[in-house]
């Protein structure tokens, strides 16, 4: 008897080396892009060192933000448990009336923050409250089915901490084997519970971390998207288990907590046990992020009045997202070190005076090229001059000295705009802006002293009260004080000369009140000559309009506040080598980050080598090339057309550009399978086109379509 046997096998070709493909790394592009190579490996160094930094203090601003919020939420969850495994009368009531803890938690229209804002969240109550946290989405929760899937495959595989010796012992449940229901979420709590209580039974708990029976937080990320029907069974069929194990809902809400009774009927909102929180206000959160980023001198990094303001104008009118205004913020990053040779100055300043050492020539041609420098020239004596256009170690040493200048600028000018924000910001109707950063914008943008706001302002500071005035004082004389600047000494004891005039002119009218007596104040109240002469003496001072040494005083503070904004608040433009540290490409950001897709679609549908960079796409101005897209024929052709298009017309069209490369000798016998296939590539096109928008079908002629764009209907 013969055997047959059947082999398999599996047989591996390894590619050539030289054919394997080799990932570029994000310096080479970085490289690859940029204008000046020399340098750019540190340019590029300096630039992701400084991302880091700010991506660090970003988040550490952030987290203190949330602080207060998270805090207050975790104190919710602790009565709420608490109440439950204490088995207290109040969670007795509450299981008596099926209330289910419920945190409200408003957020505000800044979607795209919220998502930072949950993930944040989530850490610390896994961190410190309990492992069984779930995060629903309404793009995934169309049906109560597919909420308790996504809410029992999220629990199931959620990780409880647990000694390494017995992590091989924790069994992960697979979803698609369990019958999603709340019997099954309960048995599952129970089962996790016991487990993670029975594991360790002779030493301390390793996840004392966590509470004992920790709770269920289930958290709906936007509660405005869910339909009705699903939060309302949802909410109705936890309530009838809430005895059983400790289910405490989050909900994420972005308008108003009127929300939840729009969504829910009464009988089901008041199911819940609602408290409501609300984080902090995105202006503020932004106030406090460019407070601590933009202004200070930890950054050598600085951006000018133009791209702050297209990025504040971003965040006003479009998303209010922090989280975007960050992320503009590291693009400008990126802009001006991959843009800018000379960026590689731009970092602390010890690290930047060793780099001016090493600088090449044509990098001292590039400083020699800059505009404030040339200015900075033109006003040295001619042997200067000589010296700093043709000896590059001349050029150093003043580069060097105007670097640790502009350092110096940099150390005077945010703590005296912080001391004029604090008298212009209480003034009547903010002439100068309530926010600093609309200051910050003002200064920058000119000498602000030269202003019509900046003069209304001091004609408003000149009527403060004396509480207001001191107030102020003392507020200026705190941020001084605390301020790295080297010049702040003398003006810090002025400022407290003034204060201490302002508590001497206080004790003297105490005095002067003190030492009229009762019988002097009834003598001029009954002798009709003192009452005469006092009446003639304060007409006389009213036509005199002498002024009080209080209001002496206080024009005196105005006029001092005034010469230092004049000295230290310049204009950051007319320092030199502004060039180095300050990012002012605005139209590049904004050609970034303010989207206009319609002239984005039609220069590529119109010229697609803008995009493509294909030699063969390159044509004349109202050529059409057959070279390219389809659809970028037939856009181009539609062009050409009316409020309403033929299709006869327009595929006869298409057809003479596609073949017209094509000899007068092609072959007649394949001629109607060609005529196939460009009437499908037609039909092809014709429908992006209709998808994008810019045609649609005409009720009026069945083989015409209507126009939608640039003079259609």
């Amino acid at each position: 008897m013969s055997t047959r046997s059947l082999s398999k096998g599996c047989f591996v070709f390894k590619p050539s080396p030289k054919k394997r493909k080799v990932s570029r790394t994000t310096a080479y592009y970085f490289r690859e892009g940029s204008s000046d190579l020399e340098d750019s490996e540190l340019r590029f160094a300096t630039c992701q060192s400084l991302q880091k930094q700010v991506k660090s203090e970003t988040e550490q601003i952030e987290e203190e933000l949330n602080e207060q919020l998270f805090d207050n939420l975790v104190s919710f969850l602790r009565r709420s448990h608490s109440a439950f495994q204490e088995k207290k009368t109040e969670w007795t009531c509450r299981t008596k009336s099926r209330e289910i803890p419920t945190a409200a938690l408003v957020l505000g229209v800044n979607v795209t923050d919220h998502d930072f804002t949950f993930r944040s969240l989530s850490e610390v109550l896994q961190n410190n409250v309990t492992p069984y946290i779930a995060l629903l989405e309404a793009k995934d929760c169309p049906g109560i089915k597919n909420l308790m899937q996504k809410l029992l495959g999220q629990l199931m595989n959620c990780c409880i901490d647990v000694d390494s010796s017995e992590e091989e012992d924790y069994e992960h449940v697979s979803r698609s084997r369990v019958r999603c229901s709340m019997t099954t979420l309960i048995n599952w709590y129970e089962s996790a519970t016991k487990r993670t209580d029975s594991e360790t039974p002779g030493k301390k708990r390793t996840s004392s971390r966590h509470w004992q029976s920790p709770p269920v937080v289930v958290i709906f990320k936007d509660m405005e998207s869910f339909t009705t029907k699903v939060l309302q069974d949802f909410v109705v069929i936890s309530s009838q288990h809430i005895g059983e194990f400790p289910l405490v809902l989050i909900f994420g809400i972005a308008t108003s907590p009127m929300i939840i009774h729009s969504l829910l009927p009464h009988s089901v909102s008041s199911l819940l046990c609602i408290e409501l929180f609300q984080s902090l206000s995105c202006k503020d959160h932004l106030s406090t992020i460019i407070d601590k980023i933009l202004l200070t001198t930890q950054f050598p990094l600085k951006l000018s009045e133009k791209v702050l303001q297209v990025l504040i104008n971003i965040f006003l009118y479009h998303d209010f997202s922090v989280q975007n205004f960050i992320k503009g913020f590291q693009l400008c990053i990126v802009e001006h070190f991959h843009s800018n040779p000379l960026s590689v100055l731009c970092c602390q300043l010890e690290e930047a005076k060793r780099r001016v050492n090493s600088l090449s020539h044509n990098q001292c041609e590039n400083v020699r090229r800059l505009p404030s420098f040339r200015r900075y020239v033109e006003s040295q004596v001619s042997e200067k001059q000589i010296a700093l256009l043709t000896v590059d170690s001349s050029l150093k040493e003043a580069v060097r000295k105007l670097l640790e200048d502009l350092n110096v600028y940099h150390e005077n000018y945010f703590p005296i705009l912080r001391c004029l924000h604090v008298f212009t910001s209480s003034l009547p109707k903010y002439p100068l802006g309530k926010q600093i950063r609309e200051l910050h914008c003002a200064c920058l943008e000119n000498r602000v002293w030269e202003t019509e706001e900046y003069e209304s302002s001091l004609q408003l500071a000149r009527m403060l009260n004396k509480s207001d005035l001191v107030t102020m004082l003392q507020k200026c004389v705190e941020i001084l004080v605390s301020s790295p600047g080297r010049e702040f000494d003398e003006i810090v004891e002025k400022l407290k000369e003034f204060l201490t005039q302002f508590q001497k002119l206080e004790e003297a009218y105490q005095e002067r009140d003190e030492s009229i007596s009762p019988q002097k104040e009834l003598q001029k109240k009954t002798n009709l000559y003192h009452l005469q002469k006092t009446l003639l003496e304060l007409k006389e001072s009213r036509r005199s309009k002498k002024l009080t040494k209080f209001e002496m005083l206080r024009f005196e503070v105005v006029d001092y506040i005034d010469s230092l904004v004049r000295h230290y608040l310049v204009p950051a433009d007319h320092k030199t080598l502004h060039e180095i540290v300050y990012f002012n490409t605005a139209s590049v950001l904004r050609e970034h980050l303010n989207a206009a897709p319609r002239i984005a679609l039609h220069t590529a549908l119109n010229n697609p080598y803008s995009y493509l960079k294909s030699e063969a796409l390159k044509s004349d101005g109202g050529s059409i090339s057959n070279k390219a897209p389809d659809i970028c024929i037939a856009y181009k052709l539609h062009l050409e057309c009316g409020r309403l298009i033929n299709l006869a017309d327009w595929l006869e069209a298409f057809s003479t550009v596609v073949t017209a490369a094509e000899g007068p000798t092609a072959d007649a016998a394949s001629s109607d399978q060609v005529d196939d296939v460009i009437h499908a590539r037609f039909i092809r096109a014709v429908s992006e086109l209709e998808l994008l928008g810019f045609i649609k079908p005409s009720k009026q002629k069945t083989d015409h379509v209507a126009r939608l764009t640039w003079g259609g209907c």
